[in-house]
Order: C-alpha cells, then structure tokens, then sequence
C-alpha cells in the first residue's frame, strides 16, 4: 500500500484546527443553559467536559473533541486524537470507562489508513483503562478523528476550572510548544528528533498525573490544549474570580521550539489565540516566550491550581512518582493574566 501523507489533506491540523474561541463565546452566549440539579458541570461556566450526577456516589463525565491530521502516520493520527480527547476526563477529575470514534475520511483513502487510525486509538483507550465500543463514520474530502468520551467521577471530586483562589500555586505537567514544532515540520524547518518529541509528548496520557494528583485535592485543574497557556489560563483566571501570574522562564518546552519560536514559527492558531486573550494579558516577556504560551497545544498537560502549603508535597510526590510538574505561577486577588 502506498503511503498516504494525512497532513496534505488537512487546512489545518489538531487543536490548532479549533473554532477561535472568541467567537465560540459569542456562539454560546446565545444559548440559555440546561437547568437541571443533577448537571453538576454544563455550559454555566462551560468546562472541559460535562457532568451528570446520578446518585451521591457516582457521576458521569462525557465529552466529545475531534480534529484532522496533524501527522502523516495514520496510527499515531488516531493516537494522539483518542489521547486528546481522554484528557478531558482526567482534567475533569475523572476516569474514563466508554469511548466511541468519531470519524470523517475520503472514500478514496485505502482501508488500511482508516484501520491504522483505528487501531492507534484503540491503544490508547485501553491504556485509559477504558473500551473503544464503536462510533460513527461519515464520508469528507478532509478527513477528521477523535472520540466521545464517557467516564465516571465523585459528585464531590470534580476538578473544576473555576475553582482557583488567591495564595495558590499553578503547575503545568507537560511542555508546551506542539503547535510550533509542527507547523515546522509542515514547512520542512524541525530541527532533529523535535517532532518525535513532540509526538510522545502528544500520546502520553495524562492518567498517570491524574492519579499522583487526586489525593491532593486541587482547586482548579484543566489541561491545556487548543487556546494555548494562556488561553486556558485566562479562562481559569476570568472564571475563578482571580488574577494569574505567570513565570514565562518556568515553563517547560519541548526540545527545538524555543529557537523555532525564535526564528518566527507560528501557526494561524497563534492569532486567535492573540485575539481571544491578548486583551486580558499584561506581557513583558521576550517575544519567543509569549509566542509560545499563545501556541495551540494538542493533548497538553494539566494546568493546576493548588494551596500553597501542599505545594511541597506535591512535588516531591510527582517527583518519586517520576512525572513532570513545572511550577510555573501563582494566584492572586484581582483579575487578568501577568506573564513576566
């Protein structure tokens, strides 16, 4: 079988392919939100999933995120698509338990590409502990794959995004720079071993942070993916009621994306990121920095808000436990976003 190069396909790849989020605020502004006393989590404030109560002891937690390629191998494609969405759960405090494809491909596209994708979701569903059960298939010049999600969590061990107060410590538990190192890789710049490193960072489920994590009791938690650090970080911010201030020297980056950013790499995401949170955002950061705490991100890590007094522990926890956990800011009372 010749091989299918996915990206050529695609206008755009990933979560950098996200409906701009300033205008899918003006979308939702229109809609009146369900009123229900079991939906714990809807579209007031909207969330990184949804969440039903079913009884004092069990909620679920569902939700639904699908891109087109942003790699040419079918399998890491499907991948890095399932890992995207199942990180929804795990930001939400969550375990997944039942996951259905979501999938959109040329008829002239062999079989095998749609099984490879298939199969590359397939692993990392069950390296979530959870089962790929079936989906939906359509027919689409660009093709498009990810999954609906359904997990389980406590009625009270949510994680919300709205939930940060001032004196807490903000961690990040993966490096950013996804977005750039891949639109350099499009354009034929990627340094050696760069896109590798950004793809094991893509595939690798935030399961195992989730777990270190849960007894600690955080918060605020979501993961950061389409409308960069700060994006995400404005929404914490703007929701919980606080001010954010960031470290740009403390935030990890992959390998090769700081002298991309350097050399002026930016995908379209950039800016409408810009657009979305620039307005909320005082920068005094070098110009690298801040392109990349704009930079969409594709099945990032968590962003946490934590008490400052359990911040030692934490570290030392996800220290033995052999996961990355960047401090990378701190809360404080007010509102908006520093980023020094």
């Amino acid at each position: 079988m010749e091989a299918v190069p996915l990206t050529s396909l695609a206008r755009a790849g990933g979560c950098a392919a996200k409906y701009a989020a300033s205008r899918l605020e003006g979308l939702l502004a229109g809609l009146a939100p369900a009123v229900s006393d079991d939906l714990l989590v809807g579209l007031d404030p909207a969330d990184d999933a949804a969440v039903y109560r079913l009884d004092d002891d069990r909620a679920i937690v569902f939700t639904v995120d699908f891109f087109p390629p942003l790699v040419d191998d079918a399998r890491t494609f499907g991948a890095i698509a399932a890992t995207n969405a199942l990180n929804d759960v795990f930001a939400m405090g969550g375990a997944p338990l039942l996951a259905l494809s979501v999938a959109a491909f040329p008829e002239e596209l062999p079989g095998e590409v749609l099984g490879d994708v298939l199969a590359g979701a397939d692993e990392r569903v069950r390296a979530a502990g959870a089962i790929l059960a079936g989906g939906h298939t359509i027919r689409d010049d660009e093709p498009k794959y990810g999954l609906a999600v359904v997990g389980t969590v406590r009625p009270d061990g949510i994680w919300p995004k709205a939930g940060a107060r001032p004196g807490d410590v903000l961690y990040l538990t993966k490096p950013l720079g996804t977005g750039i190192v891949l639109q350099a890789e499009r354009d034929g710049r990627a340094p050696a071993g760069s896109l590798e490193a950004a793809i094991a960072s893509m595939i690798a489920l935030n399961r195992s942070a989730a777990d270190v994590l849960r007894p600690f009791v955080p918060n605020a938690v979501t993961d950061v993916t389409g409308f960069g650090l700060l994006g995400h970080v404005h929404e914490l911010a703007s929701r919980s009621g606080v001010r954010v201030v960031l470290d740009a020297g403390a935030v990890p980056i992959l390998p090769g994306a700081l002298e991309l950013a350097r050399d002026g790499v930016r995908t379209g995401g950039d800016r409408r990121n810009r657009e979305y949170a620039a307005i909320h955002v005082e920068s005094s950061a070098d110009e690298e920095l801040e392109a990349l705490a704009y930079d969409p991100q594709t099945a990032g890590g968590l962003l946490i808000a934590m008490p400052a007094e359990r911040a030692a522990v934490l570290e030392a926890t996800f220290a033995a436990a052999g996961e990355l956990l960047a401090r990378v800011g701190r809360v404080k009372a007010g509102s908006g976003v520093v980023l020094h």
